[in-house]
């Protein structure tokens, strides 16, 4: 008979996990709690370790590949550090892509039959009995051979079973997002991220010749701009360099997502008995390196890599002995990124943009890549 798995959360890690172990003949079942699976927000970048995620998953996502790859400004325009003729950066730009999470979602979607699909579910928690995971919810209990957990930064399966983990934790900052139609003659076919005092705004091509765009900022959670976030915007960003303020007079306030950046403090295992973790649930980072979505993806690929065999135990063991030390590494380093890209102070950013350009570059793009080269090779 196929062993039986109960996915927590239909979001981009859950069904990832659900089509790769379908794929593999466990037999699935995806509890969501919004009432069908839907992705909301903006953009979601794609590295050519994403890629090699969903070729074991068994997903496609639209070919149109980011582009020539521009580097890092400052506010005032001047380049920290370019990338646009580098051969190794320009190499793994040639395999990203910058995709709506929608659309993502609905490749997904694809490979998780409708029947193995339950929307309007909210889980309330996970008990361990007789070796079995039951899944307590609120039209009743589920038992299955092994529960996933990619229920999110708030993971009610994380709560019940690691009751004695670490709460998320602001940031310190907010994002701004936004997917909106490329402005006419506005030829922007490099991406760039350009920091400033407090914060950081971001510029990509997408596909259908739309941008995605982010701002951060420095801010106390829980906040929201009295004349809207897009007022916001312009007002933060107003004498920022070109094209950023063009770009934000054109945009419409109903493309505007205002979130506050949290993460999740290092967990012990992201295994408990017959209870895994993955993406946001196991460890929730801040996006400074692009790799939040694609990290979700490398889970599912080495959760269902690691249970084809037929040893359950062994299998989660493995999973969590291969990806807990690199999604916790890429953790850290992406709020130390967050914490560099966004000082307040001006002498420090002096400091800082003049060892970054006197930096060779060959070991910023080394750096840059090195998350990218991952494989999804069994250890």
């Amino acid at each position: 008979m196929a062993k039986s798995v109960v996915v927590v959360g239909g979001g981009i890690g859950g069904l990832a996990a659900a089509a790769g172990l379908h794929r593999r003949g466990w037999d699935v079942r995806v509890l969501e709690q919004a009432d069908e699976f839907t992705e909301i927000g903006a953009g979601i970048s794609l590295w050519p370790n994403a890629f090699r995620a969903l070729e074991v998953i068994g997903a496609e996502v639209a070919d149109g590949k980011l582009g020539a790859v521009g580097g890092l400004r400052d506010w005032r325009g001047r380049w920290i550090v370019r990338m646009d003729d580098d051969p190794v950066a320009a190499a793994q730009a040639a395999g990203a892509v910058v995709a709506h999470r929608s659309e993502l979602l609905s490749a997904l979607l694809a490979r998780v039959p409708a029947e193995c699909r339950q929307a309007g579910v909210r889980v309330g928690g996970v008990r361990v009995e007789g070796g079995r995971a039951v899944v307590e919810h609120d039209q009743g209990e589920m038992a299955a051979d092994l529960v996933v957990g990619a229920d999110g930064l708030r993971s009610a399966v994380r709560a019940a079973r690691w009751p004695d983990a670490h709460q998320p934790r602001y940031s310190g900052r907010s994002v701004w997002r936004m997917v909106l139609p490329r402005p006419l003659g506005l030829g922007v076919q490099t991406w760039a991220e350009t920091w400033g005092p407090g914060s950081v705004f971001g510029m990509f091509p997408m596909l259908g010749d739309r941008l995605y765009c982010y701002g951060t900022a420095t801010v106390p959670p829980g906040g929201a701009s009295p004349d809207g976030e897009l007022a916001e915007l312009r007002r933060r960003f107003a004498d920022w360099c070109d094209p950023i303020p063009t770009v934000l007079a054109v945009a419409q306030e109903e493309q505007v997502l205002r979130n506050d950046v949290y993460y999740l403090p290092s967990l012990p295992s992201y295994v408990s008995g017959p209870v895994a973790l993955l993406g946001d649930a196991a460890h929730a980072m801040t996006p400074n390196l692009g790799q939040g979505g694609c990290q979700a993806l490398e889970d599912a690929a080495i959760l269902s890599l690691c249970l084809e065999s037929g040893d359950l135990a062994e299998g989660l063991r493995r999973y969590d002995r291969m990806r807990r030390p690199r999604t916790q590494a890429l953790a850290r380093k992406a709020r130390l990124t967050g914490n560099v890209a966004q000082l307040p102070w001006a002498s420090a950013r002096a400091v800082r943009d003049t060892a970054l350009r006197a930096m060779p570059r060959s070991i910023f793009v080394k750096s840059l890549a090195a998350p990218l080269n991952w494989r999804p090779v069994l250890t």
